[in-house]
């Protein structure tokens, strides 16, 4: 706020910016030819680049909430980089092909060796954490505890998304899936920085950024079910990879509320098929299914249903903060979750 109130939009770091805050908190070489080459290995997620929303969403609320944004992007690059530690563990949990257009981790380097990269990118992006310093109205205490429970509400969320592939269990309805998404995808996507951008400007976070980020993040995460069947999708994600690794999305649960029980029972066995014994037969035939009874388009649908509601309560909440042009920003921003290609 200028000092007569109007108010005066703070620059919000590039993505450039972001980017570099990131790979800075990772080591680049070392003299011993072997730890190099871990090193680049650390690197390697990272350099790929991405969308870079999460840390983007925390830059952008703490210029919402009046702070000055260059002081927020330690903690919007940690949680960059907790993105990316989260995503090579992903990768080997669910035996991906693909991150980002490239082969993922596990897949050039091994299991082994990619979960130890994992682990050591979590204690770099502690190791930013743990130095952060209250400059400012930053509130570090604060903004370390947030990073806790989403990491918690992170892990709750992949272990039901885990355990209902490796247990065999199709009986997943919506309300399920909510339960699952606001956990593995709500809480780091939305919820977490928008509370971590408030702290970064030394104020309280609305209680409707867990309410409506819940439901923003669901839209988000359903939207990205939707792009994974779509093959004309920008996503550097491999096409279909849900199906072949038997994610159990909204999609699929409304598939399988619609569909008779001869083809209810034939989508079953296809899809509880071992990763490496599914074909691309399983994958055209479960798609035309999806499509014959209208999934996919119910999925979208449910995804703007979701993110229009949000949006009004969020609306609401940014109100009185004082930095109304990056609320507006950012809302904008929130509004596109739904509709992007990639």
């Amino acid at each position: 706020m200028s000092p007569a109130g109007h108010d005066e939009p703070a620059r919000l770091p590039s993505a450039d910016d972001l980017q570099q805050a990131v790979l800075a908190m990772l080591p680049e070489r070392h003299r011993d030819p072997d730890l190099d080459g871990f090193y680049r290995l650390l690197r390697d997620y990272p350099a790929r680049g991405g969308k870079r929303l999460r840390g983007r969403f925390v830059l952008a609320s703490c210029a919402a909430h009046g702070g000055d944004p260059a002081l927020a992007l330690t903690p919007a690059a940690a949680l960059e980089l907790f993105q990316n530690w989260v995503l090579v563990h992903d990768d080997i949990e669910d035996d991906s092909e693909e991150r980002r257009g490239r082969p993922a981790l596990h897949r050039t380097a091994g299991v082994p060796v990619a979960l130890n990269v994992g682990d050591a990118m979590h204690v770099y992006m502690w190791q930013a954490l743990l130095a952060l310093g209250s400059d400012g109205n930053v509130d570090a205490d604060a903004i370390r505890s947030e990073f806790v429970r989403l990491i918690h509400r992170t892990a709750e969320g992949q272990h039901l998304d885990l355990t209902w592939v490796a247990e065999g269990r199709f009986a997943v309805g919506e309300a399920d899936y909510f339960r699952m998404v606001t956990l593995k995808t709500s809480w780091y996507t939305v919820i977490g920085p928008l509370r971590i951008g408030a702290f970064a400007a030394g104020r309280a976070p609305h209680p409707a950024f867990d309410t409506e980020g819940a439901r923003l993040g669901a839209a988000f995460q359903i939207r990205d079910d939707v792009l994974n069947l779509d093959p004309e999708a920008a996503t550097g994600k491999e096409f279909a990879g849900d199906l072949y690794e038997g994610k159990r999305t909204l999609v699929l649960a409304h598939l399988f509320a619609h569909a008779s029980a001869d083809e209810a029972a034939e989508a079953e066995a296809r899809l509880a098929k071992p990763r490496s014994a599914k074909t691309a037969d399983d994958a055209r035939w479960l798609l035309d299914l999806i499509a014959r009874h209208g999934s996919l388009a119910y999925a979208q649908s449910v995804a703007e249903r979701e993110a229009s509601a949000a949006l009004r309560g969020l609306r609401e909440a940014f109100e009185p903060l004082p930095g109304r042009a990056a609320a507006e920003g950012l809302l904008d921003q929130f509004a596109r979750l739904v509709s992007r290609r990639h």
